[in-house]
């Protein structure tokens, strides 16, 4: 899995997280989560602001 795997990443999020609101994650520890996903596999610096924004979104659509 890679940064660019938005709707992945949200996917496992939710799975990983399932009593969190996303819109209440801070960007530093959403990162952190996505490093940490067993699937991610790809550089740890690449996951900047905006990435992480649009993963946050996704997230919040796939936890309705």
């Amino acid at each position: 899995m890679k940064w660019s795997d938005i709707t992945e990443i949200a996917i496992a999020l939710c799975e990983a997280h399932p009593e969190l609101n996303p819109v209440t994650v801070r960007f530093t520890d959403l990162h952190n989560w996505v490093v940490d996903l067993p699937q991610f596999d790809d550089d740890h610096t690449r996951g900047g602001e905006k990435v992480l924004e649009a993963i946050q979104m996704a997230w919040m659509d796939e936890a309705r």
